[in-house]
């Protein structure tokens, strides 16, 4: 027998499942907290948990598939390495395009001289001598280096030379723009280029944690990781391109929710911990965002499925907004543990720093708050934030971590460095202490909830009167920002109102009204046209208030809470690359290829060497991506103009599609048998 093994490591939760291929159906599942400081104790405890409910031997593991939303989560929260950014043939205006300024966040930049014209013509010569006094100093101050010079789709040379020039001197992992995009728009390939170096780290700990734990029991299946678009790739290709794994985790329940519930037609709201993932799934296929990912703010080059991606989840933090007389909350964008969950491990700390919050007679800023150290941090942080870090040896009190206010600033660094995480009241608490959700510490988030409720409004007020009370606004509050993401969803992917901002429109006055069934001298209703799948561990605490409010069915299917894992192992590995030929001039037709550029003086003979190419690249690609069973397809664009009533050719784009059924493990015959 044939059996699957799917891993979804999210931001609170590692779900794994059990897939009887023969079959199709799951045999087993289970889900362990994810561990941040060492990511092999949450994958194994999943694992090993869903083998034993299925009652299936590691050994007769065929293939094993993993999805994440560990780089879509950093994204957002704004976290993951220190790099620096090589930018050849730019100027520093270019840097404010696109976002790259905000990306970069106070990240080190080397503008160089170099790169190609939009014919694939060397622009300037490439200042190597430079470019190599630069990095030898910057080496042991960031964990990788991303390249990005001027039209290095139409030719890398000049990526090429400076990544093995970086290679050779550092030993740092090095991201070359072209690598991830064959679209023009340098600022914005070297977004995508920073974010994808800047993840390396974080998504190679995971890779080699998961390979670890498979290994040490025995499972030497190939190891899959799912990317933006729900195609696999190998776990190699991963390491290499982590920006693919942004959506990772969403687009694998997207594949899933269409497996399980065989919906056709519908919204799909994917809570986790951190985000809530909303996409459509139309004629049962989700929607794929041609202008690429945007997650966290950054629109990135990375093909996608059209998903929106919010900071909205069940450990999302909770803001008391003090501003007016009447306050209110806020939910996200940063995930906090919650209390009633640190507290499992760590309940004599927390319910004592709780208590003595409590007996004060006044709140402070800090209480109940805590924070909680993750793994060594990487060189370059500066001596407050070093001697901060030193400190924090062990989960505690955030008032006993900062001794003055000026650590307040390094703390949030260090937050952002991912090197620590802090721990408050989110909605999770906010479920235990109303009896939504079981398994934590429901004291531990009633004390802190009361600690909370004590602070005071513009109107010097408290902002509840009992716990109770404000877990109830607390998920009231996660209803609406809920609905808001569905609603923007919604009219984002209708053509009829494409004219407005998805965001205006959501929050109209009009659109309100008729949710709510205006009844006056104008009589307003609407509603949510298509059904919301709803998935994740805490889905069925939040969404049925959800569709309600939306007056939509709310469908939460069996295995909602492991959806993300299911959709892992069901998916195909897919590879696309895409090359230009071009036309300098009357007669010379130029074919941009990966070793550089070759002139025809036929137009058909270039697009064939160019189709020729490519196909050899994308079987290159998508078997090293691990798949077998290859199908290839072809797509030509072919730009035109008419002069004098002739056509005259401009450019045109070849994209090659090798698509295939993942690689899995045969068993081997036994002579003895």
């Amino acid at each position: 027998m044939t059996f699957f093994l799917g891993v979804d490591t999210g931001g609170t939760y590692t779900d794994a499942v059990v897939l009887d291929a023969a079959s199709d159906r799951v045999i087993g599942s289970a889900k362990s907290l994810t561990t941040r400081a060492d990511l092999a104790l949450g994958v194994g405890g999943a694992v090993d948990a869903a083998l034993a409910a299925a009652g299936v031997a590691p050994g007769d593991v065929a293939m094993v598939s993993l999805s994440t939303t560990l780089a879509t989560n950093a994204l957002v929260e704004g976290q993951g390495g220190r790099v620096a950014l090589i930018f050849i043939g730019f100027d520093a205006a270019d840097l404010a395009r696109g976002g790259l300024t905000e990306a970069l966040a106070g990240d080190p930049v080397i503008l160089l001289a170099g790169g190609h014209s939009h014919a694939g013509t060397e622009a300037a010569t490439l200042d190597l001598p430079r470019l190599e006094a630069e990095v030898t100093q910057l080496g042991p101050l960031v964990m990788g280096f991303a390249v990005a010079a001027r039209f290095a789709t139409r030719n890398p040379a000049h990526e090429v030379a400076a990544r093995d020039l970086i290679r050779r001197v550092t030993g740092r992992p090095v991201t070359c723009s072209h690598e991830l995009s064959a679209n023009l728009n340098g600022p914005k390939r070297a977004l995508t280029a920073v974010l994808n170096a800047r993840l390396i780290g974080m998504i190679d700990r995971l890779v080699t944690a998961c390979e670890g734990h498979l290994a040490a029991i025995g499972i030497t299946a190939p190891l899959m990781v799912v990317r933006g678009d729900g195609a696999l790739i190998s776990a190699a290709m991963a390491r290499e391109r982590p920006i693919e794994t942004i959506l990772s985790g969403p687009a694998a329940s997207i594949v899933g929710a269409r497996w399980l519930t065989g919906v056709a037609d519908a919204l799909v709201s994917d809570i986790g911990g951190t985000t809530t993932d909303v996409a459509l799934l139309k004629d049962g296929l989700p929607e794929i965002d041609p202008a690429g990912a945007r997650v966290g703010g950054f629109r990135t080059m990375v093909e996608a499925v059209a998903m929106r991606t919010t900071g909205l989840g069940g450990d999302s933090e909770v803001h008391l907004l003090t501003a007016g007389l009447q306050g209110g909350l806020r939910l996200g964008p940063r995930r906090l543990i919650p209390v009633s969950l640190l507290a499992m491990d760590h309940g004599p700390m927390v319910h004592a720093a709780l208590d003595r919050a409590l007996a004060a007679e006044v709140a402070g800023d800090l209480d109940g708050r805590f924070v909680v150290p993750l793994f060594g941090g990487p060189g370059g942080l500066a001596p407050r934030e070093a001697a901060l870090l030193d400190r924090i040896t062990q989960p505690m009190p955030l008032a006993t971590a900062i001794t003055s206010r000026l650590e307040v600033a390094a703390m949030e660094r260090l937050v952002a460095r991912g090197l620590v995480m802090l721990s408050g009241v989110t909605p999770s608490d906010a479920s235990h202490l109303l009896g939504r959700q079981a398994g934590w510490d429901g004291l531990a988030a009633e004390k802190a909830l009361r600690l909370l409720g004590r602070r005071r409004t513009g109107k010097g007020e408290r902002f509840a009167p009992d716990p109770v009370v404000l877990a109830q606004a607390i998920t009231d509050q996660l209803t609406t920002q809920t609905a808001d993401c569905l609603l923007e969803a919604a009219f984002a992917e209708d053509p009829d109102f494409a004219q407005e901002t998805p965001e205006a429109l959501a929050r109209h006055p009009l659109l309100l009204a008729g949710l709510r069934g205006h009844r006056g001298v104008v009589e307003l209703t609407a509603r949510l046209g298509v059904p919301v799948i709803g998935l994740g561990a805490s889905a069925a605490a939040y969404y049925p208030a959800v569709g309600a409010k939306l007056g939509c069915r709310m469908i939460l299917p069996e295995h909602a809470g492991v959806a993300n894992a299911i959709g892992a192992v069901v998916g195909q590995v897919t590879q696309r690359v895409s090359g230009l030929v071009s036309s300098p001039g009357e007669g010379r037709f130029v074919a941009h290829l990966p070793d550089g550029l070759q002139t025809f003086t036929s137009r058909d003979a270039a697009l064939a060497a160019t189709e020729a190419t490519l196909c050899r690249e994308a079987e290159f690609r998508a078997r090293n991506a691990g798949a077998e069973d290859l199908h290839l397809t072809t797509q030509r664009d072919i730009r035109e103009a008419e002069v004098e009533g002739r056509p005259m050719f401009i450019e045109a784009t070849v994209t090659v599609t090798a698509s295939g059924r993942p690689r899995v493990a045969h068993a081997v015959a036994d002579e003895s048998a």
